[in-house]
């Protein structure tokens, strides 16, 4: 198996932008990521691209040239765009190709995600009685959590803070103005523990990157960030994961807890060894709750860690350091490429207002998708 290097970046800024449509803006960060590398857009052997709302991610070849290249659509819930990568990084990793393309893009409509039960393998009854609406489920499980690991509402307000302090850099995020916790705590409450601050929102924009072999990479002096290890994996049993129509008394592993587990093994390094980490972060609580589950601290020590500053830019571990999707929204099918292309922007030492300081080697994301599953990808500079 041979090394995989992101050798091109590019993103259209996530958000709200009238009058062009998720393809376009998935074409746009495409040219970015191709000038980014030095390359044309016939340069590409392949491509993995995935698209919720916005139409199927291979019709972005009307917009960027019919050249009979093989493109594979990616719909893998909130992992799509983390599973796209994946998918460019085996087969670049497997031998039989040097360069290609994953890119992601969407633009939903206002309001919430409209999930549909026949989607899920469950019943029309299950979205009649209001169980599809996913902000009730992840302040549920919130509530639950937090009652057993001793986490304060005080520890939600703390993470959205952040959030938004760190988007404040970030010329690719929504939501770019700090908001002070007092506001975030007092703002209308959406589902409890969480109020408007503490939730991303459906949006709009598209990343790609652009991946290429070892050889490539020296050839076109880009051979800084590799890919150590790229792994996704659906829920085992016992799991309590988004739609799960109720909780098993003997309780299971997660989605998360494999592939991370996975990820480490593949990378050969853990979890002490990674510099900065982008973990899905839906709303407040799935951080936090996430943060155990990628092995970087124990259920409960969120509570100091939070209290502490220690997830902050300049702290042991920062997370999401462009505001994850608390200030940036989530366009579904390019929310876990932004997460590479953050980690590699800090990877290259261009975060500017945001950048991790000490030379930071290690990078490590996270996506979280239903009905349950997680992608990891752990980059290395």
């Amino acid at each position: 198996m041979q090394d995989v290097f992101i050798i091109g970046i590019g993103i259209h800024p996530f958000g709200r932008t009238e009058g062009l449509s998720g393809l376009q803006q998935g074409a746009n960060a495409a040219r970015i990521a191709l000038k980014d590398a030095g390359l044309e857009w016939q340069d590409m052997q392949f491509g993995f691209g995935g698209s919720d709302s916005a139409g199927n991610a291979d019709t972005i070849v009307n917009e960027l040239g019919l050249t009979g290249l093989p493109f594979i659509n990616v719909k893998n819930g909130c992992a799509t765009g983390g599973s796209a990568l994946i998918g460019a990084w085996q087969a670049i990793a497997s031998g039989q190709y040097d360069v290609g393309i994953a890119l992601g893009f969407d633009k939903h409509p206002r309001g919430a995600f409209n999930a549909m039960p026949a989607e899920y393998s469950l019943p029309d009854w299950y979205g009649e009685a209001g169980f599809m609406v996913t902000t009730q489920f992840f302040a549920i499980k919130l509530q639950r959590y937090m009652a057993l690991h001793g986490i304060s509402p005080q520890s939600l307000g703390r993470v959205a803070e952040k959030a938004f302090r760190n988007a404040a850099h970030a010329d690719h995020a929504w939501r770019r103005s700090p908001v002070d916790i007092d506001t975030i705590m007092h703002s209308q409450m959406v589902s409890d523990p969480l109020t408007k601050y503490m939730f991303c929102s459906p949006a709009e924009g598209g990343v790609a990157l652009i991946l290429g072999s070892e050889r490539k990479a020296r050839e076109l002096g880009r051979d800084r960030v590799r890919i150590k290890s790229a792994v996704v994996r659906t829920r085992p049993p016992g799991s309590f994961e988004v739609f799960a129509p109720c909780i098993d008394i003997e309780r299971g592993g997660a989605p998360t807890l494999l592939a991370s587990k996975a990820a480490f093994e593949m990378a050969g390094i853990g979890p002490e060894d990674i510099d900065l980490a982008q973990l899905q972060d839906t709303e407040s609580g799935a951080e936090i709750m996430h943060m155990a589950e990628n092995g970087f601290c124990d259920h409960g020590e969120q509570e100091e860690w939070l209290a502490n500053g220690w997830s902050g830019i300049d702290g042991k571990l920062p997370v999401n350091t462009d505001g994850g999707c608390l200030a940036c929204g989530e366009p579904i099918g390019a929310s876990g490429l932004r997460q590479i292309y953050e980690n590699t922007l800090q990877l290259r030492g261009l975060g500017g207002g945001r950048q991790v300081p000490g030379n930071p080697r290690t990078a490590y994301s996270h996506v979280y998708g239903a009905p349950g599953i997680s992608g990891v990808t752990i980059l290395e500079r």
